[in-house]
C-alpha cells in the first residue's frame, strides 16, 4: 500500500547564465558548422552539435524530487538516481532547514560532497535546505525552494528535530 504524501517538491536547473553558457557555445558551434558544411558534410562536422544536443538534454531533464511520507523522506536527482531513496525517520537523529551556501560548503549545485564533515548534499538552485543527520552521524542535506512549507509539514509530522 502506497503511504501518504505530505510534501511534494521538484526542481529543475534554470539558472539563467547556464542558457546563455550553452546558447553562446551553441551559437559559435552553429557557425563553425555551417562553414564546415560549406566545404564538406562529415561525421567530424556533426560531432559537436551532436554532443552539445546530448549535454542541453541532460540539463533539460535534472530534476531534484523530494516526498515527505508518513514512513520517511524519498529523494532522487533523475536522471542520475531513478527510484526515490527512501530515509526512515527512525535513522534520522537531527533533522531542521538551514540556510546554507552552494559553493562555500559543497563547491557548487547538483549532487555534492561537501568539505569539512559537510556531508553530501543534492542542491539544484537557492540556498536553503533540509539537513538531515543520521544516527550514524552521517550527514544529507537537500535543497528546497519552499523551506517554509517543509517545515510546516515536518511540525506537522512531529518530525523537526533542532
Amino acid at each position: 500500500m502506497e503511504s501518504k504524501i505530505f510534501f511534494s517538491e521538484s526542481q529543475r536547473f534554470r539558472q539563467w547564465w547556464i542558457w546563455l553558457l550553452i546558447a553562446g557555445i551553441g551559437i559559435s558551434i552553429g557557425i563553425s558548422i555551417y562553414q564546415q558544411i560549406k566545404v564538406s558534410m562529415s561525421i567530424e562536422t556533426l560531432a559537436p552539435l551532436i554532443v552539445l544536443s546530448l549535454v542541453i538534454i541532460l540539463l533539460l531533464s535534472l530534476r531534484l524530487d523530494t516526498l515527505i511520507k508518513e514512513d520517511g523522506i524519498y529523494v532522487r536527482f533523475f536522471p542520475f538516481r531513478l527510484k526515490y531513496k527512501h530515509y526512515d525517520w527512525d535513522n534520522i537523529k537531527q533533522l531542521y532547514i538551514r540556510k546554507y551556501s552552494p559553493i562555500a560548503e559543497y563547491g557548487g549545485w547538483g549532487i555534492r560532497y561537501g568539505l569539512f564533515g559537510k556531508g553530501m548534499a543534492y542542491n539544484v538552485s537557492g540556498n536553503m535546505g533540509l539537513q538531515i543527520v543520521f544516527t550514524n552521524d552521517k550527514k544529507l542535506l537537500i535543497g528546497t525552494k519552499k523551506p517554509e512549507e517543509l517545515k510546516y509539514t515536518l511540525n506537522k509530522l512531529e518530525q523537526l528535530k533542532e
